[in-house]
């Protein structure tokens, strides 16, 4: 909300695309926020989680 506040007035001036770019830029960096992702596990972890059950499928 800070961020909105300090940037309102030159949103004003900027067109409705740029406006949606900074708040959909905004948004993901608020989601990442949430996440602990100095403490969660690499990409491999992440990738291995999603493909293990697709490739098990494909097995049988």
């Amino acid at each position: 909300m800070v961020i909105i506040v300090f940037q309102k007035s030159q949103l004003k001036k900027k067109p409705k695309k740029d406006k949606f770019a900074f708040f959909i830029l905004l948004f993901i960096g608020w989601m990442l926020s949430m996440f602990d992702l100095s403490n969660m596990s690499g990409p491999i972890t992440w990738v291995t989680a999603i493909f293990r059950p697709i490739g098990q499928f494909m097995e049988e």
